[in-house]
């Protein structure tokens, strides 16, 4: 029990009340905090920092990939951190890391030109080679693991009310995360991106010594079991339902591990394009850059209705109908990325992409630990994260290429479509395995 408050002067099992509520609050505020390391983040910033850095988009581009992508090779590594050292410890760690990079972020048109200075070397690899790096630190420690930890945390202080938990969960990111570019813009017309970067990560920095007060791993720890059923000491603390609990081999034998995993990597893989180059992609078609940040404001509403409900009925009903619902939601989005010169194509993405979004909320966070259990859900977590990371790693350069070299962004549209209709035809059988 000490080990477990250490530096803490918050005991989970003195607070009055149940303490997963303080646990839901906590780890919200802290999926709000890898924002920076979200693309949604990041996006705002492509305009202004490949200019200052002196890159063209294509270069900028490939450099968030591979930063993105040498992340994902190491976010199943997290995965294994949250189950042995709990989330507490490593979301600390993540949050102090993502501050620091972001520091370095705000100073990077310096650093490339020591680098070059020093090395008597004039050349565009200098700038992309330190941006990438920044770009894997940022992914590695914001989208992938702080996310990772804030939102299993919360899973693992609630079991009959995750899809409830959740909705609350949701609709708070999904208001946070649909701001956060017009905020950011804000902020870099005001003080410039160098100072945007540097408010952020002292922000972090602060927040890193809330997550050390509040966040703790799980209900047992404390002799508390979740959702506030009872005390382990009392009779009735047989009323948490035995599950079985799949470790990470087990659960990459399922079919239902890989189909939901894809269709939440393609989610991963088309916002992130989009946002990426959501200014040019709305450009094509003569939209201001006004116009085009403003798409996520209707698509954060039907998010949040979409989550909202269905992270309430997923307490009742099959995931395999969510299933189906968020693929569709995928092929309507990418018909609308087909059509978008047309005046039903605006409206086709916005569907699509808020329903996809808010499908996203519910599978991504109650899906695995009702699958495949609590014991080993770092490892299974941090294995889908990485699936993310890497559809998100790779999705700016494509956007990118279909745009640069083969004049249009209609082609990622054909792909995206084919993809979700073998997703489709595969996920006939993907049945929860418990």
């Amino acid at each position: 029990m000490s080990n477990q408050n250490k530096f803490s002067v918050i005991n989970p099992s003195k607070v009055p009340f149940f303490y997963g509520y303080i646990v839901l609050i906590f780890g919200t505020i802290g999926v709000w905090f890898s924002m920076p390391g979200q693309t949604v983040g990041v996006s705002v910033f492509t305009d202004p920092v490949k200019d200052a850095l002196g890159l063209s988009r294509n270069q900028f581009s490939n450099a968030y990939m591979i930063g993105t992508f040498l992340s994902s090779l190491v976010l199943g590594n997290a995965g294994k951190w949250f189950d042995k050292y709990g989330a507490r410890y490593v979301a600390f760690f993540a949050a102090i890391l993502l501050g620091f990079s972001l520091l370095l972020c705000s100073v990077s048109v310096q650093i490339s030109a020591f680098i070059q200075e020093t090395l008597a070397i004039r050349s565009w690899i200098i700038p992309f080679s330190v941006i990438t790096v920044l770009f894997f630190f940022i992914r590695f420690s914001g989208q992938g693991v702080l996310t990772m930890a804030s939102r299993n945390m919360i899973m693992m202080w609630f079991h009959k009310n995750r899809g409830k938990v959740n909705s609350i969960t949701s609709i708070a990111v999904s208001l946070g995360f649909s701001s956060s570019p017009l905020f950011l813009n804000v902020l870099i017309n005001d003080n410039g991106w160098e100072v945007t970067w540097q408010i952020l990560a002292f922000s972090l920095l602060i927040f890193s010594v809330f997550i050390v007060q509040f966040y703790r791993n799980k209900p047992e720890n404390f002799n508390l079991l979740p959702d506030g059923i009872s005390n382990l000491n009392e009779d009735n603390d047989l009323h948490v339902e035995i599950e079985k609990q799949f470790t990470l081999k087990e659960a990459k034998g399922i079919r239902a591990f890989w189909m939901y995993g894809l269709i939440l990597s393609f989610n991963s893989f088309f916002i992130t394009g989009f946002t990426f180059h959501i200014v040019s992609i709305f450009g094509v078609h003569n939209y201001t850059q006004n116009q085009a940040i403003a798409i996520f404001i209707p698509i954060s509403i039907i998010s949040i209705i979409v989550s909202t409900i269905f992270n309430i009925l997923s307490d009742y009903l099959k995931h395999q109908l969510y299933l189906f619902i968020m693929i569709l939601s995928g092929i309507i989005a990418a018909f609308g990325l087909l059509f978008l010169s047309l005046p039903f194509g605006v409206y086709f993405l916005i569907i699509g992409l808020g329903f996809m979004g808010g499908m996203f909320a519910v599978l991504n966070a109650v899906t695995w630990p009702r699958f495949f259990g609590r014991n080993n859900l770092g490892a299974i977590t941090g294995k889908i994260m990485s699936m993310l990371v890497l559809a998100s790693a790779i999705a700016p350069s494509i956007f990118s290429f279909s745009f640069s070299n083969l004049g249009s962004y209609k082609y990622v549209g054909y792909i995206s479509i084919a993809f979700l209709m073998f997703l489709l035809v595969g996920s006939v059988k993907a049945k929860n395995p418990q």
